[in-house]
């Protein structure tokens, strides 16, 4: 499990050193995956809640992993709205950058980078 987290955490530091982190909502990902890249993620920074927004209807295919920056995977609470939106609870996380990574079955993951205040 540590390996996995140290992996996670050299990532997201080669990401960052690439000039990553100037974008808003930006997001990371491996080629294929047009139907998750195209998601909208909002508020970004978030206070309360954060929505990810489909193209298509796959909001109930799709699972999520919440990463600290550091690589750390968090808990978290999230209701479908409807086939096209999902909502996360970030209310009662620390400030600070966050990886949302939203997985679909047969697809490569996608993820987001976001700012709870």
């Amino acid at each position: 499990m540590r390996k996995i987290y140290s992996v996670l955490a050299s990532l997201v530091l080669v990401f960052l050193a690439l000039g990553v982190q100037g974008q808003s909502a930006e997001s990371l990902s491996l080629p294929g995956n047009d139907v998750l890249r195209s998601a909208h993620v909002y508020p970004n920074p978030a206070v309360e809640y954060l929505h990810l927004k489909f193209d298509q209807p796959i909001a109930r295919e799709v699972t999520l992993e919440l990463h600290s920056i550091i690589g750390n995977s968090l808990e978290i609470e999230s209701e479908i709205v409807d086939d096209f939106e999902i909502r996360v609870r970030v209310k009662d996380l620390p400030s600070g950058y966050y990886l949302m990574d939203v997985k679909k079955p047969g697809m490569n993951h996608h993820a987001f980078k976001f700012l709870k205040r």
